[in-house]
């Protein structure tokens, strides 16, 4: 992964798409994703050579981590 796209940005070939606030309420229920969502981070739609990654956030609404999740091309 070369490079993190911009939520204007369109992925391509070895960048990382982060997960929008819009796209974890749509299918996720929340804006501010939390550690009991990652079970579930795989209803986020990947293509081929593109990461995901997503903020999973504690009770107080602060990020803790980021998690990267995607596809090879194989």
């Amino acid at each position: 992964m070369g490079r993190v796209v911009g939520p204007d940005g369109i992925p391509d070939c070895g960048a990382v798409e982060p997960v929008a606030a819009e796209e974890a309420r749509e299918l996720l229920g929340a804006e501010k994703l939390t550690r009991a969502h990652v079970g579930d981070f795989g209803v986020f739609p990947r293509a081929r050579w593109v990461g995901r990654c997503a903020v999973p956030h504690d009770e107080q609404g602060r990020p803790q981590e980021i998690h990267f999740g995607g596809h090879s091309g194989d």
